[in-house]
């Protein structure tokens, strides 16, 4: 998907970030442990350093689980984020795109409403705390699966 956005890089890759805004995972990271099915960004990654393709787990045809780190599907289809609004014409291809500009250092580092850490499915949430005795369960699995998708390094928990 080419768009003809443009947009300068402003800072060093992966330093200075907004106040506020941490990173637990290089995009570099993300694609290596297996996101997305492997299938997200396969059509823009010309635009990013080769070096964050090197390991990535990529799969040009379609959304492989199996290629998830914890070999789950934990994405919801990308009509549904349209549908949400979630999807901006400067980032087609959704969230990650906009980080991997924003890991790069793009000109401003707005958020938009865009940047989300985790916390609201990582366990921090009251929702989780009476599941804590069922981590090993298949729905554990999908939300540390999800986590990893939002730059939360879930292999921690």
């Amino acid at each position: 998907m080419q768009t003809n956005y443009v947009y300068f890089l402003t800072e060093p890759e992966g330093e200075n970030f907004r106040s506020g805004i941490q990173t637990g995972m290089t995009p570099a990271e993300m694609l290596a442990l297996g996101v997305f099915g492997g299938k997200y960004m396969t059509d823009c990654a010309k635009e990013f350093p080769k070096a964050w393709f090197v390991q990535a787990r990529l799969c040009h045809e379609r959304h492989d689980p199996e290629l998830n780190f914890f070999e789950i599907n934990a994405s919801q289809p990308y009509p549904y984020w349209r549908e949400k609004g979630w999807i901006y014409h400067e980032d087609p291809r959704g969230w990650f795109q906009w980080y991997c500009r924003y890991y790069m250092a793009v000109a401003a580092r707005t958020t938009r409403g865009k940047f989300g850490d985790g916390r609201r499915c990582s366990g921090t949430s009251p929702r989780f705390g009476k599941t804590a005795a069922k981590a090993i369960s298949i729905v554990v699995a999908s939300q540390r699966q999800a986590l990893l998708h939002w730059a939360y390094d879930s292999r921690k928990l």
